[in-house]
């Protein structure tokens, strides 16, 4: 009788995960991220100022964190199994909801953006307390999570009644404490796949990449020219060589890495690091060289204003950075050839700017830096790279 009753008795469960490939669900879940990625580079080039950077910024920056709660999630539970995945969908939801907000986040809509991002953090919380059931580490782990994301929802909404530099600060607060949780609470109860873990960061990796070349796209105007279709060529070489920066070696040697480190804390904090803190000004850089490419193509050749060009060639400079402080933690050792071309990404704004260059100088002038880059580190470290991508090189070795 009490057998009957309680397969009768309806229960959100959850399947732990077993395999390391991305989903297709995970995968549907992330092309609401695409929305949203796009909307915050729209957000930005329509508003090419320091504010209008910083706005885009914080938004993608609160998007950002609830997506890798996601992949944090999808790393312990199967979302295809049970009816997990109709909660992921109701989450999927409300992303899509607080992506149409972007545009009036600190305005009109931003109570509407804070109640659907409130949604997307509440259902990541709940499919992770289901998942801590019989594990107390990571049912502590899940709690921490909960209060900070509780403050951070909580001075949203408090924003959402206010404006100008009070707004912008408690969004930055949220921002920082929401994030911050993980690294105050401690990281030794979370589990994950390491495989699959970084697999999902890779393609959204792969995803603002593909974010830039649809920014050429919207940039382009009605009558194709010799030099809309130079710009797009340019847009095309810069796209193709941050991709080779990633997914050459680096991607590889940081995912044997992370395989190859002790289950528990230390994976957990260089998971933490390496990926869902340091992957985001790789995204964010990417998103400022969308805004960068995108008011190129529509400046008709004229030279670029200080904005747009700090995005276009800054954004990729911290695009560089964020690698080189990738490798630092994940081999402990400095890439210098990287570190040397985003400091002349940056000296080159005030450069370009002082002599007049073109928009399409300028970008060919980027494309021609990161050209010269990927070909120094391909003849340069020729016998590294063969041994990382052809032979199993252990995850100490260092990428080229």
């Amino acid at each position: 009788m009490s057998t009957a009753s309680e397969e009768r008795t309806p229960r959100l469960t959850a399947v732990m995960r077993e395999g390391e490939r991305v989903t297709p669900l995970e995968l549907f879940f992330d092309l609401v991220f695409v929305l949203a990625l796009t909307q915050c580079t729209t957000l930005m080039a329509r508003t090419p100022t320091w504010i209008g950077l910083l706005k885009g910024v914080l938004v993608l920056g609160m998007l950002w964190w609830a997506w890798v709660g996601y992949a944090w999630l999808t790393s312990v539970l199967d979302p295809e199994e049970g009816s997990v995945r109709l909660v992921i969908f109701a989450a999927m939801a409300a992303m899509l909801v607080a992506a149409l907000c972007v545009p009036g986040a600190f305005g009109s809509e931003a109570l509407l953006f804070a109640c659907a991002y409130a949604v997307v953090r509440a259902a990541h919380i709940a499919l992770f307390t289901i998942a801590s059931r019989e594990d107390p580490a990571l049912r502590h782990s899940v709690a921490g999570l909960a209060y900070s994301t509780a403050i951070g929802v909580s001075l949203l909404v408090l924003a959402a009644f206010t404006g100008g530099a009070l707004q912008l600060s408690l969004w930055g607060l949220a921002l920082v404490l929401d994030a911050g949780g993980p690294y105050l609470f401690g990281a030794d109860g979370w589990k994950l796949v390491p495989g699959h873990f970084a697999e999902r960061h890779g393609l959204i990796v792969l995803i603002a990449l593909g974010e830039s070349i649809v920014a050429l796209g919207v940039g382009a105007r009605t009558t194709i020219d010799a030099a809309a279709v130079v710009a797009a060529v340019l847009g095309v070489i810069v796209a193709a060589t941050l991709w080779w920066a990633y997914f050459d070696v680096t991607a590889l040697v940081a995912e044997r890495r992370l395989s190859s480190s002790r289950e528990g804390r230390e994976r957990n904090e260089l998971a933490r690091d390496s990926y869902s803190y340091l992957h985001f000004p790789m995204v964010g850089g990417i998103a400022l060289l969308a805004v960068g490419l995108k008011i190129t193509l529509e400046a008709d050749s004229d030279p670029l204003k200080l904005v747009p060009t700090v995005a276009l060639l800054g954004g990729t400079a911290t695009y560089l950075l964020a690698h080189v402080a990738f490798r630092l933690r994940n081999v402990h050792s400095l890439s210098g050839r990287r570190l040397v071309c985003a400091l002349v990404l940056l000296a080159l704004v005030p450069i370009t700017l002082a002599l007049g260059i073109s928009s399409l100088a300028t970008l060919a002038t980027l494309a021609a830096v990161l050209s010269l880059l990927i070909l120094y580190e391909v003849t340069r470290y020729a016998d590294a790279r063969d041994r990382v991508r052809h032979h199993g090189s252990p995850a100490a070795a260092p990428p080229p």
